[in-house]
């Protein structure tokens, strides 16, 4: 009785069917935030799912964050190094791990916060990147009109967010990271726990698939919207968990406000 009410497994075409709905045709890049535990089933798993996305994007774009390597203080000891294959954060998914195991793709150098792409524009984006602004690759793909694609994920995952964020001016935390031999310094964001409430501000696409709903949004009106949202509220997307490092940002933005950045995408 219990496998007559399985559900059949989310094929490729049904995959490639939905992101056909949502409009894009191959000419697009897109940042891609994906739980396949979502859809149920998919047939070919992630392989299959990044294979799909390939055809339907120009760029395919995923956060591939390793959070073992970050440091909390100049003095640390190194206990992970970051290597071009150094597997992704289990909580960050199979999507950007399978990304990260095809030679073909790029991956940006940041130890803690890289990026993984493949296609058209992987260079360019994953090349802005820097320890100061960690988020700038969501930057070139504002500059290059972009797409960020949530696919059975909420806000919590939509990194697009963070450089909202970055423009508005929230303050950023120092970490630290393993670079060459030497722990250096980088700018950290607050946590994402309450992203959801950006929802409302943005119009997006969507689609339901097998068991998961998949939302596109323009990355320029999330980042907008987030600047927008962020200069009427600084403290809007602060989480109020009591150990969280929102606290710690809470308290800076209430000493000094916002400190707005410029735009650093491709320039």
């Amino acid at each position: 009785m219990l496998n007559l009410l399985r559900k059949p497994p989310v094929t490729p075409a049904d995959l490639d069917e939905g992101l056909a709905a949502l409009g894009l045709d191959g000419s697009q890049h897109a940042i891609v935030h994906a739980s396949l535990k979502s859809f149920g089933q998919v047939e070919g798993g992630a392989r299959a799912m990044v294979d799909t996305l390939a055809g339907r994007a120009a760029t395919v774009v995923a956060p591939a964050f390793t959070y073992g390597t970050l440091l909390r203080h100049a003095t640390s000891p190194v206990h992970a190094r970051y290597r071009r294959d150094l597997r992704v954060s289990r909580d960050i998914g199979r999507v950007p791990q399978d990304l990260v195991e095809r030679a073909e793709a790029v991956r940006s150098f940041h130890p803690t916060l890289s990026f993984i792409a493949l296609g058209q524009e992987a260079e360019r984006i994953t090349g802005v990147q820097t320890l100061s602004s960690p988020y700038a690759p969501i930057g070139a793909l504002y500059d290059l009109d972009g797409f960020a694609l949530l696919m059975g994920v909420d806000f919590g995952s939509n990194t697009t967010v963070h450089y909202g964020e970055h423009v508005a001016g929230m303050p950023l935390l120092t970490r630290y990271v393993p670079i060459d031999g030497e722990v250096r310094p980088t700018a950290f964001p607050n946590c994402s726990a309450d992203f959801e409430r950006m929802a409302p501000h943005v119009h997006a696409r969507s689609v339901r698939v097998g068991g998961s709903t998949l939302r596109l949004y323009r990355v320029r009106d999330l980042v907008d919207a987030t600047v927008a949202a962020l200069t009427r509220d600084p403290e809007l997307l602060l989480c109020t968990a009591p150990g969280c490092r929102c606290q710690e940002v809470r308290r800076l933005v209430r000493q000094r406000g916002l400190t707005p950045r410029p735009h650093g995408g491709l320039g």
